[in-house]
This record gives C-alpha cells, sequence and structure tokens, in this order.
C-alpha cells in the first residue's frame, strides 16, 4: 500500500523513532534531534514574573505548598489562562524537576475526581467556580479570576507563615521587579533560595549509614529554638522531602 508523507503511519513512525533513537529524519523535512528541544528550556519560560506581579508577597504562599507537596486548586473561566499558570507552579521547585503533579484540566467529574484525589500533592486546574466549595479537594485555593489566594481551614497549621517566609517572599518579588531579569532568571534565583534551605535542613539532619538522605531528628530541630513558624516549616519540609526520622511508637510527636 502507497503511504503519503504525513499519513498516520509515517507520523508514527517518526514518533517512535523520535522516542526510542531520540532522532526523526526524512528527505522532506530534514532531521528531528529530540536533545535540541530541552523541556528545561520551556519550563523556565513560565510566566513567573507575571504571576508574582498579580500577588505580590502572596506568592511565597504558592511557593510554600509547593515546597510542602500540598494540594492546590487553581480556578479561571479561561482554560488558556488556567493551563498558563499551573504550567509555571512547579518550577517554583525546580529541584525535584517534576511535572507529573501537574494536572492542569479537570472536571468536577466522579471519575476525574477520584484518580485526583488518589494523589498526595498536585496543581489541579478548574474551569468552573463550584470548586471553591470543595474543600476536600485543597490546601489552598487560587482564584485567578479574583485573584485571591485562600488556604484552607485544615492547612493553616502547616502552613503557618514567619520570618523565614517573609525574607523567601521578599526574595522572589525584588528578583521578579528586576526588569533586567527573564521569568528563567527568577526561577533560577527562587532555586538558589531553595538550594540554601534544603543544604542547611540537612545540616540539621543525623547521617545516614545506608546511603539514603540524612534523617531530622525532631528533637534536634526542638533543640535549635527557632521561632515556631520556622520550626513548623522546617518539620513539614523535612517530612516532604522524605527526610524525617520517624519515631518509635510512643515517642513524642510535635503537635502540628
Amino acid at each position: 500500500m502507497y503511504l503519503r508523507h504525513g499519513s498516520p503511519v509515517k507520523m508514527m513512525e517518526s514518533y517512535i523513532a523520535v522516542l526510542t533513537k531520540g532522532i526523526c529524519q526524512t528527505e522532506e523535512n530534514g532531521s528531528f534531534l529530540s536533545k535540541d528541544f530541552d523541556a528545561r528550556k520551556a519550563y523556565l519560560a513560565g510566566p513567573i514574573k507575571d504571576i508574582v506581579s498579580q500577588f505580590g508577597m502572596e506568592t511565597v504562599i504558592l511557593y510554600t505548598a509547593m515546597m510542602l507537596r500540598k494540594r492546590i486548586v487553581v480556578y479561571h473561566p479561561s482554560i488558556e489562562v488556567v493551563q498558563e499558570f499551573t504550567r509555571t507552579l512547579p518550577a517554583l521547585v525546580w529541584h525535584r524537576q517534576d511535572w507529573t503533579t501537574l494536572h492542569s484540566y479537570v472536571h468536577l467529574s466522579a471519575d476525574e475526581l477520584e484518580a485526583l484525589q488518589m494523589c498526595t500533592g498536585y496543581i489541579a486546574g478548574f474551569t468552573d467556580l463550584e470548586v471553591s466549595n470543595r474543600l476536600d479537594l485543597y490546601d489552598v485555593f487560587v482564584n485567578l479570576a479574583d485573584g485571591e489566594i485562600t488556604i484552607a481551614p485544615l492547612a493553616k497549621e502547616a502552613m503557618l507563615m514567619g520570618k523565614l517566609h517573609k525574607e523567601i517572599g521578599q526574595l522572589i518579588v525584588q528578583s521578579a521587579e528586576d526588569p533586567e531579569k527573564s521569568d528563567g532568571q527568577v526561577i533560577k534565583d527562587i532555586s538558589l533560595k531553595t538550594r540554601e534551605l534544603l543544604t542547611n535542613l540537612a545540616s540539621l539532619a543525623n547521617p545516614s549509614g545506608d546511603g539514603e538522605k540524612p534523617a531530622l531528628d525532631l528533637e534536634v530541630l526542638k533543640q535549635k529554638r527557632f521561632p515556631p513558624a520556622t520550626e513548623n516549616f522546617l518539620y513539614h519540609l523535612a517530612a516532604a522531602e522524605h527526610m524525617l526520622k520517624i519515631p518509635e511508637t510512643g515517642s513524642a510527636t510535635l503537635p502540628l
């Protein structure tokens, strides 16, 4: 059977070639090399400066929610606006390089919500304002239409803000307001601050002898006498980064 260029079979052959070999060559269109199209460059191009311009210091709420692997729901009646916003949020935790938490368009249907709720942390976009009443779906709700960020009642304790958050928020705002900096450079500035934060967290943890991440002991953290909001954040961050030492049965736990 004669197959014209551009037919479904040819397209599938090209797709498989890129997927398995990283290259696709055709006489008509030349060569395509997947290595020339680094996905990270697209992620760095997310409109982080626009997000900071809209939310200012409250952007640190989004940063904190991402760092703690919280459930973020984003609403706007325009799917294009929702998708552009949500695809940028994983860049706030650049060190993870994880866009699998992103569900940029979700309907309020039983099947989709059931699949979403199987995730421990996510970013979910909706165009139906009714989602604002579903407190079981989010820890942080972002109403892009009204420019508001709301922390759900059950998440307020873990999302307690303090001096450390203020410092991070100021860094984010100052970087984003610099007219000489691109979106990618702002993301890199945030990433450097995150690396510093994680390095300091690791310095509080006990080394692991089995090659795994250092484990943070609650008692060691409490001995540092950090402000309550900072201690609270570091505790939950250690859990999110799989660096928290699980106390033995009967041991005291932090009432957070």
